[in-house]
């Protein structure tokens, strides 16, 4: 876990002013999606940028955190992003969360926060029915044939080459 540095630069706010301008161009005037923007930095360096593209791919994970994290992972060849730090117009939902965690991000900085958009978009709602128990999701869950899967854990478990991530 990391301590937040509680410093903000002038490049921060550089790539910051990248993202909001990414959110203002996807959501008020491509209209690819919602009002989303992301800046992926490494080292000071831009690796990928993007704007929420939902709409116009037809894909409910097109959300900007992870257009840009898939363009930088793809740009450096490794699916961690260790040492990077994202710049996100907008709080990141859970599954943009998510993503930034398993790329292994070191830090995000945010704008606008769930209840600056809580009216037009349900990322605090879903934020918070994931500490819901199963029954009182929105989302029906059911486990069924675990026996199964389990079986195949223990196949990939003994793999010496399987994917570790």
């Amino acid at each position: 876990m990391h301590a937040p540095n509680p410093i903000i630069t002038e490049k921060d706010r550089e790539y910051m002013a990248m993202a909001l301008k990414l959110m203002r161009q996807a959501g008020v005037l491509d209209k690819t999606g919602g009002p989303f923007g992301a800046v992926v930095v490494l080292d000071n360096e831009v690796l990928a940028s993007s704007g929420n593209s939902v709409m116009r791919d037809n894909d409910p994970t097109a959300h900007a955190e992870v257009n840009a994290i898939r363009a930088a992972c793809r740009k450096i060849g490794n699916p961690h992003l260790t040492g990077a730090v994202i710049y996100s117009s907008c709080e990141p939902c859970p599954m943009c969360f998510s993503t930034a965690y398993w790329a292994r991000v070191d830090k995000i900085f945010y704008a606008a926060s769930y209840a600056d958009y809580a009216d037009v978009f349900d990322d605090a709602k879903i934020a918070k029915e994931l500490t819901l128990p199963y029954e009182k999701r929105h989302v029906a869950m059911q486990q069924i044939m675990r026996p199964d899967a389990q079986r195949v854990w223990e196949e990939f478990r003994k793999l010496p080459d399987g994917a570790r991530y």
